[in-house]
């Protein structure tokens, strides 16, 4: 069975976590309607709940609903766990060929006469991230705020958003005030724990 395009799968994590597929360039739907085993998006590495979503969104797209259902749990145990990097891309040919290999021989037939004919979704919109919305968005903040966190002029963070790049010494006190913070919280928690124990 041949497929007639190059189309890659390709995922990609941010440096707050974020986590992003896309399919030939355009974001990979979740498919929740049809397949709901995570709403927390999708993961990759291992063999979480957001991984199997994953491995059905791929699988669906290059086969039916059926296929996709049932060996879910087996291509993320088989090649979801593997793609254990921040970026990654596969080749929908690979994905084909698992399919293939999985497949039995009628399905087999009845798919031959569709994939090759495998096309990206067409009401999905392209994939425009940009790093310093990002961070605003994960942290809850805007630009002026993380101007101000980081100690820069605003125009210097205006001034990331365009190039769509944080330098190394932003991203590295980005990094520091996530910890610190998830530090206060910690402490926070601690001091509410001692007043719960000194007025019981």
């Amino acid at each position: 069975m041949a497929i007639r395009n190059n189309h890659v799968f390709k995922g990609h994590k941010t440096l707050l976590g974020s986590r992003y597929v896309t399919y030939a360039e355009v974001e990979l739907p979740l498919k929740y309607e049809l397949f709901s085993k995570s709403k927390d998006g999708f993961d990759w590495g291992h063999n979480s709940s957001a991984s199997i979503q994953l491995a059905f969104s791929m699988l669906h797209q290059l086969s039916d609903i059926e296929f996709a259902t049932e060996h879910a749990p087996q291509f993320c145990q088989e090649v979801v766990r593997s793609l254990n990097s921040r970026d990654w891309i596969l080749n929908a040919a690979d994905v084909v060929e698992w399919i293939e290999k999985n497949s039995d021989e009628s399905r087999l037939q009845a798919q031959s006469m569709t994939m090759s004919m495998v096309k990206p979704p067409q009401k999905a919109k392209k994939v425009k991230r940009n790093v310093v919305k990002d961070v605003c968005r994960e942290l809850s903040i805007t630009q002026k705020n993380l101007a101000e966190i980081l100690e820069v002029p605003e125009g210097t963070v205006s001034s990331w958003a365009v190039k769509n790049e944080i330098p190394r010494l932003g991203k590295k006190a980005i990094e520091f005030y996530i910890q610190n913070r998830k530090n206060q919280e910690v402490v926070d928690s601690y001091k509410n724990f001692v007043k719960l124990l000194q007025s019981a």
